[in-house]
């Protein structure tokens, strides 16, 4: 069985403050009535130290918004893998759709990002998934499996296993829109069955693949119902603890 994934990304929100408060009430809750699922929470990088800090002994863990593939260097503005480590990171997310569309990120580089997080003891969660003009124009499996071959190409196959994929349809984020269980268990099957190709049928039964996109409680429980669903990478649903660890204790 593969242990379900629940991921809050906080993009741009919260400050020091709100963000030790929120994953204060996270732990709380998370303490006195603990689930085996494995929750994970993205802050912002001025954030972050803070939020480990204050999550340090519990079973939430702890991710970059996205990372610099370098160990260090002159990159303004960026972080690297050993930076997010140092910080209290166990995970990164990369490639998620605003990453790709508003600040130019390709296929290529969220593949070496994500062979430098495992080179800095960090897990990669991989972001996939296709516009609606791709899917509209019949081309959403191709762009799917371009970026899946490429942002896992660089991987072993034991990585592979230990990597989370998540299938984001862009035409999904932000936009109060959410693919139907249908049409996401489609793609994650699709997903599960090129991994198998690429790396294995072991690999492929291990790995966990989460859905992200306007992902609420009110719509967690029939998503976590399909076969290949084994979490989600949440939004906005995850800025407010009460709807967060409604998503975290799915039925």
């Amino acid at each position: 069985m593969r242990q379900p994934v629940l991921a809050g990304n906080w993009k741009m929100h919260k400050t020091v403050a709100e963000a030790v408060g929120l994953v204060g009430e996270l732990r709380a809750s998370l303490d006195a009535t603990p689930v085996s699922r494995e929750v994970i929470v993205a802050p912002p990088f001025t954030t972050l130290a803070a939020v480990a800090q204050a999550l340090r002994g519990s079973g939430i863990q702890v991710a970059g918004q996205t990372m610099h593939f370098e160990k260090e260097g002159a990159f303004t503005g960026e972080i690297s893998p050993a930076i997010l480590k140092d910080a209290g990171a166990s995970h990164v997310i990369l490639g998620h759709s605003e990453r790709r569309q508003l600040f130019g990120e390709t296929d290529d580089g969220v593949g070496k990002k994500a062979r430098a997080a495992f080179d800095h003891g960090l897990t990669p969660i991989v972001c996939i998934g296709e516009t609606l003009a791709e899917r509209e124009a019949g081309r959403m499996f191709e762009v799917i499996e371009r970026q899946l071959e490429r942002g896992l190409r660089a991987l072993t196959p034991d990585e592979a296993a230990v990597a989370i994929v998540a299938y984001e349809p862009v035409w999904a984020i932000g936009t109060g829109k959410t693919a139907t269980p249908a049409q996401a268990q489609e793609v994650h099957a699709f997903v599960r069955k090129r991994v198998s190709a690429s790396h294995g049928e072991p690999v492929a039964a291990a790995l966990r693949i989460l859905y992200g996109g306007s992902v609420k409680p009110d719509n967690i429980d029939g998503l976590m119902a399909e076969s290949d669903i084994d979490g989600a990478l949440v939004g906005g649903a995850c800025l407010k603890s009460e709807s967060f660890l409604r998503i975290v204790r799915f039925n």
